[in-house]
């Protein structure tokens, strides 16, 4: 009786024990596929109703985004959005603005309206450019943006000392580079201003370029694109290796490659190339942590070593900087970048694009996890917010890398998001806003704003099978 009981006991036990390693195994590998995509609960024909309200509204009032010269401005120029939009030209701003204009104009599908936007397109880098050689052989400082009339805004300003203020972010070649491809790689408007470009490579190069690490960083937290990203916002002067400046300032690399190998100057391109080289292994050996799967920015503010001081004698450091484990959307630029390795892409997209307790929402890409102390959703128009919100560059970005990676599916799930996003709003306020609750999708600030949001026509044609207008 006794050995019968012992036999039920180990059955059950052994029975047990295999149902948990069952459970177990599902609840690693199995996440139910809802919870996966995290979709917003629209139907396909909805879907598709947004897709025709998102092309008939965006294709009706592009002409107001191109801007005539005048003040400040030698060249026609794109202004972030139409005529109630401020009169500025801002770095970034124009540079998307432009990519998802040549898709509008894909739309429109009119020669003549590609012909009338061009020189506006140009304007944009030759605006900019004009700033650039001024100073003794060229100091290569860019604004940020320029004002029509002098004196207007305060980032237009040139400083007393140009070394220790952020300039224009480095995507103007970038630009110069998407005009040159959208011309069937025609530079030769751009040969006369070539040294200007290369003078503003080069004062990033020598002077906002840690030397121990080779990675760039931001003189201050003005002006940086995503204004409120912790790993830059109220921290140091020159700390911040930031994964958004170096990630731009690869591909800006690139684009001088290419723009070197248009005007036949090869010798040129290669040194290009090798910056272009030695960042991106920069980027993989500080900003890639392999505990958590991610891109992060990393801290430059570190003591010098003393050789006077004793504890600095018996153990000098071994380390140029410290990783900023701070989870900011813009860790998903090294593959929009496309600095990630393959397998640092699938953990990226399987450990945190899928990941709904930091970034995965049911409109897009969470700005910050949602997990940081300092997520907030609240309210601010200057400095912008970028502490959790969705924001319409977010979205497009983080599709774009995960299109580079052939990652399909999450690509496709990020385009039906941000048509939602944005098919919602015109639907329900005739309007886009700037940025949106995660959640639910409800607009937080600043109606009537178009700029980058008009990206959601290159994702709608990659969508549909079309011929996409991509960046460099």
């Amino acid at each position: 009786m006794k050995l019968k009981q012992l036999k039920n006991h180990l059955l059950f036990r052994r029975s047990v024990i295999g149902m948990c390693l069952i459970l177990f195994a599902a609840g690693i590998n199995a996440q139910p596929e809802d919870d996966r995509a995290n979709m917003p609960d629209i139907s396909e024909k909805k879907t598709a109703e947004y897709i025709k309200l998102i092309k008939k509204m965006l294709v009706k009032d592009y002409h107001g985004m191109l801007r005539e010269a005048g003040g400040n401005l030698p060249y026609p120029f794109i202004a972030p959005g139409s005529e109630s939009y401020a009169d500025v030209l801002c770095d970034w701003d124009s540079w998307f603005s432009d990519v998802a204009l040549r898709q509008v104009l894909k739309l429109v599908d009119s020669d003549e309206e590609n012909e009338r936007a061009l020189p506006y397109e140009q304007g944009c880098v030759l605006n900019y450019l004009s700033f650039a050689g001024h100073g003794p052989g060229g100091s290569g400082w860019v604004p940020i943006i320029v004002n029509r009339e002098s004196g207007l805004h305060f980032l237009f300003k040139r400083p007393d000392n140009i070394h220790n203020e952020n300039m224009h972010k480095p995507c103007l070649a970038q630009h110069a580079a998407f005009i040159v491809q959208q011309m069937n790689g025609d530079a030769g408007w751009l040969r006369e201003h070539f040294s200007n470009l290369q003078a503003f490579i080069n004062n990033y190069y020598y002077h906002h370029r840690h030397e121990a690490t080779g990675l760039f960083y931001w003189q201050t937290d003005l002006a940086i694109g995503v204004d409120t990203d912790p790993s830059t916002f109220f921290r140091p002067p020159k700390s911040s290796g930031s994964i958004y400046l170096n990630s731009l300032m690869y591909r800006e690399l690139l684009a001088m490659v290419y723009l070197c190998n248009q005007l036949n100057l090869t010798e040129t391109s290669q040194q290009y190339q090798k910056y272009a080289d030695e960042l991106k292994a920069a980027l993989q050996e500080h900003c890639w942590d392999e505990r958590d799967g991610f891109y992060y920015s990393v801290d430059l503010n570190l003591l010098p070593i003393d050789p006077d001081q004793v504890l600095h004698q018996n153990m000098p450091r071994d380390w140029h900087c410290l990783i900023q484990r701070i989870g900011v959307w813009t860790g998903f630029m090294a593959m929009w970048a496309e600095v990630a390795t393959p397998e640092q892409a699938e953990r990226m997209v399987q450990e945190h694009f899928y990941n709904a307790k930091t970034f995965n929402a049911p409109y897009g890409i969470r700005s910050l996890s949602k997990m940081e102390k300092m997520y907030n959703l609240k309210a601010s128009g200057n400095p912008s917010s970028f502490l959790g919100p969705i924001w319409g560059i977010s979205n497009y970005i983080t599709f774009r890398g995960l299109v580079k990676y052939g990652y399909t599916e999450e690509a496709r799930q990020m385009a039906i998001k941000t048509i939602c996003l944005f098919g919602r709003d015109l639907e329900r306020f005739g309007v886009m806003h700037e940025y949106y609750e995660p959640e639910n999708g409800e607009p937080v600030l600043n109606p009537g704003f178009q700029n980058w949001n008009y990206l959601v026509l290159n994702m709608i044609a990659w969508l549909e099978r079309e011929t996409v207008i991509q960046e460099f």
